[in-house]
């Protein structure tokens, strides 16, 4: 009877010493190297629906916190907003500026969001910062140009509304800088150059096409006419510093 008490306590006492070998095992567990500390659950990115997070994550490094623009133009510019639809906004978003510094963001055409995350920035876009009065009655003139404009007339457009600030030929004056340069036209299409010339960059000084010449907006043809002429300015290779160097007959560089 006596061994049976003793056995019975000895049983009681390795699993009290089990238990208690588990509960440190599961403490060291809890501290073991690599595993994640408390806090929130990483978030699917493509549940993501909150338009500041997306906006922010997606587009303020080039179009600025806020929209107010960087490197690219002021998406929340309300002229800008004024002069594009939302179709335009949303494919500019989905398939990106072939050529340009503009990617594609939707994952079918390469990119990392949704259609869904797509139409919420697009809306956020225009429901934080498009204002129905920012033209004051005034219509702006077409997004794209419904023909062709001529070179030779835009120059003495340049030089009627341009050249105050940009300096005669385009190559920078007291007020701006080079808008012939090659890097430069090189990174833009004629349709964003057309949109620079009638938004204007407001965070830069420089004005939208009612505004460069005081009481006298700029008109649809004039805005092709010199969206043509600095078309014409672009080099064939962009971005070289310097002109080849010509060789000597010897084979050497001169």
């Amino acid at each position: 009877m006596i061994r049976g008490t003793k056995s019975r306590r000895l049983s009681s006492a390795l699993l009290v010493v089990a238990a208690l070998a588990v509960a440190l095992g599961c403490a060291a567990c809890d501290n073991a190297p690599g595993k994640p500390g408390p806090g929130p659950e990483v978030i699917d990115p493509s549940a993501l629906k909150d338009f500041d997070t997306l906006y922010a994550q997606n587009c303020s490094g080039c179009h600025g916190a806020n929209g107010k623009g960087g490197a690219a133009l002021a998406l929340g510019d309300p002229v800008y907003l004024a002069l594009v639809d939302d179709a335009t906004l949303r494919d500019r978003a989905t398939n990106g500026i072939p050529g340009t510094m503009m990617p594609a963001f939707a994952r079918s055409a390469g990119g990392m969001l949704t259609a869904a995350q797509i139409e919420i920035i697009v809306s956020g876009i225009r429901s934080k910062w498009a204002n129905k009065g920012a033209l004051q009655g005034v219509a702006p003139p077409p997004y794209s140009a419904s023909e062709a404009g001529n070179a030779g007339r835009g120059e003495g457009v340049y030089g009627t509304y341009c050249a105050s600030c940009h300096g005669p030929g385009g190559k920078g004056g007291a007020k701006a800088s080079s808008i012939v340069d090659g890097s430069f036209l090189a990174l833009l299409t004629d349709q964003e150059l057309r949109t620079l010339v009638i938004v204007g960059r407001p965070e830069l000084g420089a004005p939208d096409w009612r505004n460069n010449v005081a009481g006298k907006p700029m008109s649809p043809q004039e805005i092709s006419d010199v969206v043509a002429w600095l078309a014409a300015q672009r080099t064939p290779f962009p971005g070289q510093p310097y002109p080849a160097a010509a060789t000597n007959p010897a084979g050497g560089s001169k």
